[in-house]
């Protein structure tokens, strides 16, 4: 939990055109390098942010979370391409054959030594249009074709039929295609709470990692302040050497404080500038434009009690982590790969169906007019049977998806039993972070007291320097445990909430998928 908290350049008149020229360059340069001297000199102004801020500058810019965006867009395209296999297609026909064949060799055929020569040309259109139900229906036809011979003259053929193919048991209530597009659309699903996952894990991630920012730079503030410290009581124990009230072995130790008290702000100052990359590296997908800005946490620790209840938190697990939901999907998705097996198991049955008309006459017109009439009429129909005498493929495929069913039901189990524990562990982690809280706030507060005793007994000169200088690192180190404790109860109640699924309630964050 946190709280809200001119450049004006005058030349001589009678300067050459040259020495004009110079000086103006001479004067930009200057300023050039004023400006740069000044950049270099000028630390970079820092960015005050809430935690609000980042989440939201996160949920805009975070690498993961754009390249998680993308993958159900990916998806949608994905269907979009399988479902390419019910488009109409139109096929154009254009055909010429010419075919020139000897004579009889018998010499008493009227044919004897004749060659003959057939020419036939032909137009027409074609639609096939595949099926939901896995048959395919074409209609066709020859709307021109002109044919002839040496020995016949040249006449008009039309003909225009459909043609209806079925599938009665393999690929009946689900083929090849329909499977995919099925797939497709449960992986769809995979995908958009693989996001939703993506965006939880972000949002946790940007709050562990500022409850840090925010932890790191009270540090430094406490480090600042111990050095502060450690700095005083040298000064003073240097004035109570010069006057012989205190050996100088007591000043040694005060400057060896110092110096140490220097590297662990140093050091203080080093894990915040860790932990502001961090943050960066999370909020934007440009970390050199955020380099040299330091940033200022606006929000302060703060611990507000709440209750833990491990069976409602078990309960907002198993309805809203994303990952069960996905793995829910993942055998749905299995499912339809078994149904397709257990199809393909079946021997290859399919009904055809033929029906049109055919047209014939000296003129085109003659042709279609045949047609028109349904005088000459050709249908057909029948079934194909075929069959493989082992089916071993298709037997080992359905065993497979069998078992991978299986073995998804043991991992969902596996999930809810891991989300258990994980629930249960954060919970007790939350309350225990919630504990130490109040320990350590009594603990600097003891320390402090202790202190301050110390020193006014140092001053009447009842005690010595390096009992004063335990003490104070007792306090600098109680000041960091207090603070430490802050940041770990707000670092598990996000974790808790994580844990739960409710990172997004909580952050008032809703994922709309079109």
């Amino acid at each position: 939990m946190i709280q809200r908290t001119k450049f004006d350049a005058t030349l001589p008149f009678r300067q050459t055109p040259h020495l004009m020229r110079t000086r103006v360059l001479s004067g930009l340069a200057a300023l050039a390098l004023t400006a740069a001297a000044t950049a270099q000199t000028s630390p970079p102004v820092a960015r005050t942010v809430t935690l609000a801020e980042c989440i939201g500058m996160a949920l805009q810019k975070n690498l993961d979370i754009q390249i998680s965006r993308l993958q159900p867009t990916i998806d949608l395209y994905n269907i979009d391409s399988a479902r390419g296999y019910y488009d109409l297609t139109v096929n154009l026909n254009a055909r010429e054959n010419y075919n020139s064949s000897p004579g009889s060799p018998d010499p008493n055929s009227a044919l004897f030594g004749k060659s003959s020569q057939t020419y036939t040309e032909s137009y027409g259109p074609g639609l096939t249009q595949q099926l939901s139900t896995g048959g395919k229906v074409s209609v066709n036809g020859d709307l021109y074709r002109r044919s002839g011979s040496s020995f016949n003259s040249f006449n008009y053929q039309t003909d225009a039929g459909v043609t209806l193919t079925q599938p009665l048991l393999k690929n009946f209530w689900i083929d090849g295609t329909r499977q995919t597009i099925e797939v497709n659309r449960r992986t769809l699903k995979i995908d958009e709470l693989a996001l939703r996952t993506q965006v939880t894990t972000t949002i946790a991630n940007v709050q562990q990692a500022y409850y840090e920012l925010v932890f790191a730079r009270d540090n430094v503030l406490v480090q600042e302040a111990s050095l502060a410290l450690a700095e005083r009581l040298l000064s003073e124990n240097k004035r109570r050497v010069e006057v012989g009230a205190l050996a100088p072995l007591d000043e040694k130790q005060s400057e060896s404080q110092v110096a140490a008290r220097r590297s662990d702000l140093i050091a203080a100052r080093r894990d915040l500038e860790v932990q502001m990359n961090t943050i960066k590296a999370l909020l934007s997908d440009d970390f050199s434009a955020w380099a040299r800005t330091p940033l200022e946490p606006a929000d302060k620790l703060v611990a507000l009690a709440q209750p833990f209840n491990s069976q409602e938190s078990w309960r907002n697990a198993m309805a809203q982590r994303p990952e069960l939901q996905s793995a829910k999907e993942s055998i749905e998705r299995q499912n339809i790969v078994l149904r397709y097996n257990h199809n393909q198991l079946f021997p290859q049955l399919d009904l055809s169906l033929s029906y049109g008309h055919n047209g014939l006459g000296n003129t085109l017109d003659g042709g279609f007019n045949g047609i028109q009439r349904g005088a000459n009429q050709f249908y057909s129909y029948g079934l194909v049977l075929s069959f493989p005498l082992s089916n071993t493929t298709a037997k080992n495929n359905y065993k497979a998806s069998k078992v991978t069913k299986e073995q998804l039901l043991l991992q969902y189990k596996q999930l809810e039993q891991n989300i258990i524990v994980e629930v249960d562990n954060a919970v007790k982690q939350a309350q225990t972070a919630y504990d130490r809280i109040d320990a350590t706030r009594q603990s600097r507060l003891y320390a402090e007291a202790a202190l301050d005793a110390e020193q006014k007994k140092l001053e009447n000169g009842k005690s010595t320097s390096f009992v004063v200088l335990q003490l104070q690192r007792d306090v600098t180190a109680a000041r960091s445990a207090e603070i430490r404790a802050l940041a770990d109860y707000n670092k598990a109640v996000a974790a808790l909430s994580k844990s739960e699924g409710t990172t997004l309630d909580k952050a008032n964050i809703g994922l709309q998928f079109k």
